[in-house]
């Protein structure tokens, strides 16, 4: 576990510093076969029965799980752009060093393994959220590595529902399939509906971009019945405690619009985007796909209003996600770039979109 906390080093001091290089740090397809081995291998070495993990309430655990909650609270509401440079900064400097400690209990040990690999996997998603997609890809597998030092299966499964949507919107459907199912394999028996909800969910969404319209749904129906199955919050590892049947409706509108099922894609982003008033990333990226669904049925005028609101709501926050959704709906008003509402559309948007390829 050294090589992993001396990686995570280097990756978080590269970061920090932001060289030159950086920018070019590659998205690589080619090495998640590789993760996915390595952590099922470890799922079956690991001889662990406990469902669900213990969570400390004192001494360093409870710190660095206080800065854990206000670091997701920072990236809800900003953006991941605006918080990632103070998540592996604290990574980086204060919470490796104390994992180097020899003196610490195997018990805290183990906790704070797992706190890091929610921060390493946190920190990926900021960098996802940043449109740095190589390092989003490293730090999560890092996380990953720490995990199974940490013995958490809820929480490695939801690294690998990461892996997973970072995957399918790069373009690499069959991998995302591929990751969500191993994150299936880890969740199964852990006691986390919730966990394996969002597992289903990610799965549905690799099917659904494939065209594989019967998978899809097969996926997104154990999706639900998983929420069903769910006895609560409380019930469930912190880890996964904010996800919910909103999280599952916006991700069941993607599913929707990509197997072009316009009705309900609208009817469920719709849901979304009144449950998330206070998360305007989320609203920007629901508002996207409903903007879609009204595209889908032919009905320009709210569809253009609908993205020209989500383009408003992206003023103070830092989400690349945000803008890729936008673009994405940009790029399917390409048929009607002779419409007036279109062209002021675009002149509107440029500013954070960027010129239309």
């Amino acid at each position: 576990m050294g090589e992993t906390l001396h990686t995570l080093a280097e990756l978080g001091s590269t970061d920090i510093s932001r060289r030159s290089l950086l920018g070019a740090v590659p998205y690589v397809a080619t090495a998640l076969p590789d993760t996915q081995r390595h952590w099922l291998l470890w799922l079956l070495e690991d001889e662990q029965t406990s469902r669900l993990a213990v969570i400390a309430d004192s001494g360093p655990v409870e710190q660095v799980l206080a800065m854990i909650g206000m670091f997701d609270e920072m990236d809800n509401r900003f953006g991941g752009a605006g918080v990632r440079a103070s998540i592996v900064h604290y990574l980086s400097t204060e919470l490796a060093p104390m994992l180097q400690q020899r003196s610490l209990p195997s018990g805290q040990r183990r906790l704070l393994y797992t706190s890091a690999a929610k921060l390493a996997a946190t920190a990926g998603w900021c960098s996802y959220d940043s449109a740095d997609y190589g390092l989003a890809q490293r730090y999560m597998i890092q996380a990953l590595r720490l995990c199974a030092e940490g013995g958490d299966r809820v929480l490695g499964g939801q690294i690998l529902a990461g892996m997973s949507h970072l995957a399918t919107s790069l373009g690499n459907p069959s991998e995302g399939v591929s990751l969500a199912r191993a994150g299936i394999a880890t969740a199964t028996s852990t006691g986390s509906p919730l966990g394996l909800m969002r597992l289903h969910a990610m799965a549905a969404r690799g099917y659904a971009v494939l065209g594989d319209s019967r998978r899809a749904t097969a996926f997104l129906l154990k999706a639900g019945k998983d929420l069903e199955d769910s006895r609560g919050p409380a019930e469930e590892s912190p880890w996964v405690r904010f996800l919910d049947h909103h999280y599952l409706e916006a991700e069941a509108a993607l599913v929707h619009r990509d197997l072009g099922e316009a009705g309900q894609a609208e009817r469920l982003a719709l849901a979304s985007v009144e449950a998330n008033g206070d998360r305007r990333r989320r609203q920007a990226i629901s508002r996207s796909v409903l903007a879609t669904a009204f595209l889908q049925q032919c009905r320009l005028d709210e569809a253009v209003g609908t993205a020209s609101n989500a383009v408003d709501l992206l003023a103070g926050v830092h989400s690349e996600r945000s803008v890729q959704a936008l673009r994405d709906f940009r790029a399917r008003l390409a048929p009607h770039r002779g419409e007036a509402v279109v062209r002021d559309f675009e002149r509107k948007a440029r500013p954070v979109l960027g010129a239309a390829a």
